[in-house]
Parts: structure tokens; sequence; C-alpha cells
């Protein structure tokens, strides 16, 4: 039996040796690792691998985004329409300019964009939208209030995102609009959705809340189907508290959705069409735009410390990391994820890794409890009379039958993940600090059941 320290361990493992451990060629049994004393777990009584941890402070704030906010307060002009001079056409140009595009319409939130861009497709009652049921709430909320069915896909359980395969196979006569959901800020596969979407003539409102300047066969997340869709909530990688964005490559179609969120009234000045007050504030307007000056900056230090961690904890197969599409060029890792793999960890649950990481000092967490397909909505909507009416017994009992999504339950079972937005922002050191603790977890598993 081959014997290793941890440091010993952690030095000379290869990649390889790894992945034939993980892949079932070579019996884990037969590896085992001695940790010395030093290597005690802090759970235990052990001294923390990364005691009293601090990343960067999030949200992000500095004298610029402070500068924006009391300029803003000080002119006294807190609503756009009251001047052409406004901060919120100032950020949606400058938005649009990162992005590569002509425009971009800012809203009060990303469930707001959705919401206008749903309307602006012309989307309601009797129509059907297929999208992912592991995501926020918001998404398939643009979809109720227009009325229609949110149809839920299974997802493909090594990417966490909307299986298009499954989601083919839910396509019917009504369906009118697929909505995938770029899950952690990495993109889905788009290539796929986008055959589906010219085969079945569908449009496709791409759900990139968390997928700022995402990029995929050299497209940016959210530019790939119809429109695209941002939230710049708290906890995002671009931040005002809450606020959300709206993207096209079809200035027609930004023009519509402009006249959605003023209320159905246009550019001209004219009430043409249905439509919610879903505006963005100058406060909010002048938060962001104080971030933008280093946003792409921040971007690239996440990927890079994104692609640090998957190759340093290469050594650790119980955390097999998010899959990315082939053609995935950069991520937004607004969470950096992983499954978490129990039958390498002597089977401990997850939650006991997950004490155990935060004894370290590094705090790690699941994410969504439960897939949307689990919560009261699906049974509440059927009860309404729009939905009877629209739909009828017939298509309601299919919708129920269509609930059992056993790879998203899995996923919901098994992720664990580091709330990015902060976190990568920090030195590769820090980066190590989180190896260290995840390894030292790792190496001292047979332990994780006395917890």
């Amino acid at each position: 039996m081959k014997k290793l320290t941890r440091r010993k361990f952690i030095v000379t493992a290869s990649a390889g040796s790894v992945a034939a451990v993980a892949a079932g060629s070579v019996p884990f049994s037969d590896i085992t690792f001695i940790s010395s004393s030093s290597d005690k777990l802090a759970i235990l009584g052990g001294t923390p691998a990364a005691a009293a941890k601090v990343w960067p402070k999030w949200p992000y704030v500095d004298e610029k985004v402070i500068q924006e906010i009391v300029d803003t307060a000080r002119r006294g002009i807190w609503c756009r329409i009251d001047s052409s001079d406004n901060k919120v056409a100032r950020f949606e140009k400058e938005f649009a300019g990162l992005m590569g595009i002509k425009s971009s319409v800012a809203t009060g939130s990303g469930t707001q964009s959705l919401n206008t861009c749903v309307e602006a497709l012309g989307v309601g009652p009797g129509d059907e939208v297929i999208t992912s049921p592991y995501t926020d709430p918001g998404t398939i909320a643009s979809i109720l209030v227009s009325r229609a069915l949110p149809v839920l896909a299974d997802l493909d359980p090594e990417s966490f995102q909307i299986d298009p395969d499954d989601a083919e196979r839910r396509i019917t006569r009504r369906t009118k609009v697929l909505m995938p959901v770029h899950m952690m800020g990495q993109p889905c596969n788009m290539e796929r959705f986008m055959e589906l979407a010219k085969k079945y003539n569908l449009k496709v409102i791409e759900d990139s809340a968390q997928a700022h300047f995402a990029e995929y066969q050299g497209k940016k997340a959210g530019l790939i189907g119809d429109v695209g869709c941002f939230s710049f909530q708290t906890s995002k990688v671009l931040s005002c508290g809450e606020g959300g964005g709206i993207v096209s490559n079809n200035e027609e179609l930004m023009d519509k959705c402009y006249t959605v969120h003023n209320h159905g009234t246009s550019r001209r000045g004219r009430t043409e069409t249905i439509g919610s007050k879903y505006r963005m504030d100058e406060f909010e307007a002048a938060c962001l735009l104080g971030q933008l000056p280093g946003v792409m900056d921040r971007h690239y230090i996440r990927n890079r410390n994104a692609k640090y961690l998957t190759e340093h904890l290469k050594e650790c197969p119980g955390l097999v990391p998010q899959k990315l599409y082939p053609g995935t060029t950069a991520g937004s890792f607004y969470l950096y994820s992983w499954s978490y793999k129990k039958e390498h960890f002597n089977g401990a649950p997850r939650d006991k890794f997950l004490k155990a990481v935060a004894a370290e000092g590094i705090s790690l967490s699941p994410y969504i409890a439960n897939g949307l397909h689990k919560e009261p909505w699906t049974q509440h909507i059927q009860t309404l009379p729009v939905y009877k009416k629209m739909y009828g017994a017939s298509r309601l009992k299919k919708f129920n039958s269509e609930l059992h999504l056993p790879k998203c339950d899995k996923v919901c079972e098994d992720m664990v993940m580091l709330w990015a937005s902060g976190p990568l922002l920090g030195t590769l050191a820090d980066m190590d600090d989180l190896v260290n603790a995840i390894m030292k977890v790792y190496v001292n598993r047979d332990k994780l059941t006395s917890i």
C-alpha cells in the first residue's frame, strides 16, 4: 500500500494518477495518505489552515462608486426622465460598449428585464416557455406574469445547466420561447439551443443574470440568442443592490424592449403597447457607472483565479468542477462550483465536509436546496381559472407528470460552491489557502465520520 504525507502528496500527485483513481483503474483503497499531527482537522482541535480568512469585500465599493453616488444626490436628478443628461442613459451606452453592441436597456431588476423581454416577444396565455428548474424564481416569474406556462427541462448533471436534449423532448405546438439559464455565470450549450430554435422556429431569451462578460464561441453571453438579460443584484459581479439590463444585436427588438419597460411609451413619447414601469433609477446607474472602469480587470482576475483553483484541486477527486462546454473562453464566475463525490470522502455526507472546511477558515455551501419543480407554484397555477381555461385538464396533467427531474435533484444534493464575486478577486496566496483547506480535509477524510 502506497503511503504519502499530505505535503508530499500535493507536490508529487499527478493529474493522471488522480484521474485513474477517479476512473476506477486504481482501487481507491490502495492509496492512503498519512497526515502529520500538525494536520489535525481544526474541527477536531487542530490549527485552521486558513485562520480568520478575510476575502475582498463585496459588494465592490471604491472612491469612483462613492463619487458617482454623491454627484447624483447633489444634482437632484434622481429619475432618468428628469433630464436628457441622465446617468441611466450613460450607463446603458457604456455597458453596451463593453458588450460590443450599439445600445442596452437598463431596468430595475434582472426579473424586470426578463419580464420586459417576454412581453416584447409577445408571450402570453396559452404559450409555453422552456427553461431550467435550477435557477432563481425570477426566471419563471417572468413567464408566470405573462400567464404562459413554464416548462421545466432536466439538467446536464456535470455542467448544472439545462439539458438541450431534454428541452427538445418537451417542445410542443404551444412552445414559443426557449429560455436557457447560464448558471454560476458559465455559458449553457448555446450551440445546441440555437439549433433547436432554428429547427422549431422558436425565439431564445438568454437568462444571463449571473453571466456578465462570459464568452462562448466568440460571442458574449446574452448576445447569442434573440435577446439577453442581466441582473445587477447585490451579489452579482456587477452590482447596484437591484437593477437589470437587456442586450441584443436586434435594434428593432431593443426598441420594443425600451417601450415595454417604459410603461408602453416609446422613445418617440407615444404610449404604444402594454408595459409596466421597469426603469432603472439614477442612483442604481451611478453605482454601476462607478464600477465600470475596473470591471473587466476584475473579470480577468476571477478567470485567472478560477483556472488556478481548477488546476490545483486536481489532486482532489472528490470535488469535480463544473463542466464548461467546448467553446467557453471566459466565465463570469459569479459562483465557483463543484460536484461533491462522497465516495471519495469515505462516504461522509456533504454537510460534514462543509463543516470541516468551514472550521479550516473557508466558507463553502450548497446553492439551491430544491429545484423549482418542487415548489408550490406548480400546483397553485393549476387552481387559477386562466390556466384551466388556456391549457385544459389533459395538458396540466402532462405538466404534472413532467415534474420528475432526477438529474436536477442530484445536482441539488451534490453541488458545493464558493460565493465567488468577492473571493475570486483574492491573490494567488488566497487561492492557496483555499486549496490547502480543502486538501487538508481530503487527506483526513477518514476522520469526517467522527464530526
